[in-house]
């Protein structure tokens, strides 16, 4: 066995762990990372920058936004489920973070936008190449990696933790993993952070702890690695367990990686129905990938289908789309028509196109006369406005025109979120609120803090999440190994 010795032993190296590690190592406190995968970063490096509330760059591109509005609508949005201390304690610490991210570890900022119309401009996205570019995350990671290296931390790659060892009296003691040649290894430590990104990764855990079905009712992303671990030995080692949910969006699961096209013009505000052939949802929310993840999942077998007709497919060919996201954001959709063509040829399910609506209703599975009842209405709605959802008139478009267009929607989510209770100093706790010596957890973890919707009307709040709690994590196990 290989042994070592270290104030404080991080579990993961996602921007959680990464900043545990720098926050605790900026502290003084000598750190080594446990790592199960071969780079760090987690399912961070493919994000684009964290929330920030406050900061220079709000200022200087005039959001008027602060602490206290902010709080606020978050904690009306949640109905006040959600941990009020360490949401408070998240938002005040907000732009300290992305100017101790900018100072202290080097990463540059493009600004602070919007995801969609109707956010606010919290995300302050990770500058690629001095501009706009999707991953910045990835690059956001590199340097707080870099500033923890510079600070002394040790990174053990390829050694994922297996156990959390306890002492006689109860404290944290040490961490046990294995190596990439199998070895074990053993680091002696007063103080553990857990950060190992949630369970996006385990079909079985999500079911049992969410009630979510991988591949048949969610589609999430599922980082490799991600099984829950350190949920999991948070647990053995007395933490207690709270609510965990999904970062809820919604999906075309086989068309994410091909032409952008595809996903640009169907998540357009047009008309969207279920199995039923019905509208569910004011299809303007559509550009909220939270609130339409919520509306599919709660369908028939959790699909919708978005409906285009041949004219409007032409105006987005030659005007561009109507709303514009930081994930789908072609300069042009010219090329629509051709894509789904070739998505058809090389048998994607996603995508569908007839040359009548009922053999649409065909290939999609649906009542031909339902769906041609809900189209015949929706066109009357076009012209005397939408009566059933209210539905802004400018996003009104009929569908009349030959081919027709339709895209399988269904739901998906960035990962997993909560597992862990902790209070707002990252402490964690058992089921009974009481501190578990020397225990300490971050990120995705423990990230219980939307209730049963991510607040996605302040983008970038999980990696601000991530960040901020794992400042908080390093810190305060600093502090606890420096005074134990």
């Amino acid at each position: 066995m290989k042994t070592l010795t270290a104030d404080v032993v991080v579990i993961g190296s996602g921007p959680s762990g990464l900043s545990a590690a720098a926050q605790a190592s900026e502290d003084g406190a000598k750190v080594v990372v446990f790592e199960k995968a071969n780079v760090s970063g987690g399912a961070a490096n493919m994000g684009m920058g964290p929330l920030g509330i406050g900061t220079k760059h709000q200022q200087d591109m005039m959001v008027d936004i602060d602490v206290k509005s902010a709080f606020k609508e978050f904690m009306e949005y949640t109905h006040w489920r959600s941990d009020a201390r360490m949401v408070k304690k998240y938002f005040e610490n907000s732009a300290d973070t992305i100017k101790w991210l900018e100072e202290s570890c080097g990463v540059e900022f493009a600004g602070a936008y919007k995801y969609f119309p109707k956010s606010h401009e919290t995300w302050h996205i990770v500058a690629v190449n001095g501009g706009i570019g999707r991953n910045g995350g990835a690059i956001m990671n590199k340097h707080i990696r870099e500033y923890a290296e510079e600070n002394g931390t040790e990174f053990l790659m390829e050694t994922p933790a297996k156990k959390i060892v306890k002492s006689d009296d109860g404290k944290i003691c040490a961490v046990i993993g294995t190596d990439a040649s199998g070895e074990e290894v053993r680091c002696d430590c007063k103080a553990v952070v857990i950060a190992t990104g949630g369970c996006g990764d385990n079909p079985q855990m999500i079911k049992e702890r969410t009630g979510y079905e991988f591949q048949k009712n969610m589609f999430n992303f599922a980082i490799p690695g991600l099984k829950g671990d350190g949920i999991k030995m948070a647990a053995e080692a007395g933490a207690g367990t709270t609510p965990m949910n999904v970062e809820m969006m919604y999906i075309l699961p086989n068309s994410d990686a091909g032409p952008d096209c595809i996903p640009a013009v169907f998540m357009q505000p047009n008309l969207l129905v279920n199995k039923l052939g019905q509208r569910f949802i004011d299809e303007e929310q559509m550009q909220n990938t939270t609130f339409t993840g919520n509306a599919i999942s709660f369908q028939k077998d959790a699909i919708a289908f978005s409906i285009i007709d041949s004219k409007i497919a032409k105006y987005y060919m030659k005007k561009g789309v109507d709303v514009v996201n930081f994930v789908h954001h072609p300069d042009d959709v010219a090329d629509f028509a051709e894509a789904v063509d070739n998505s058809i040829a090389n048998d994607n399910p996603d995508v569908v196109k007839a040359d009548t609506i009922e053999e649409l209703a065909e290939k999609l599975g649906v009542d031909a006369e339902a769906l041609q009842d809900t189209i015949d209405e929706y066109n009357d709605m076009c012209e005397t406005g939408d009566n059933l959802f209210y539905k802004p008139s400018k996003y009104m478009r009929p569908i009349e025109k030959a081919p027709f267009y339709a895209a399988k929607f269904r739901p998906g989510a960035y990962g997993t979120l909560g597992g862990i209770k902790i209070n707002e100093d990252a402490q964690v706790l058992t089921q009974e609120w009481e501190k578990v010596p020397g225990l300490f957890a971050a990120g995705t973890d423990t990230c219980t803090i939307y209730g049963d919707s991510y607040m996605f009307l302040m983008p970038g709040n999980t990696m601000g999440y991530c960040i901020n709690t794992g400042r908080f994590a390093g810190s305060s196990a600093a502090e606890y190994a420096q005074e134990d």
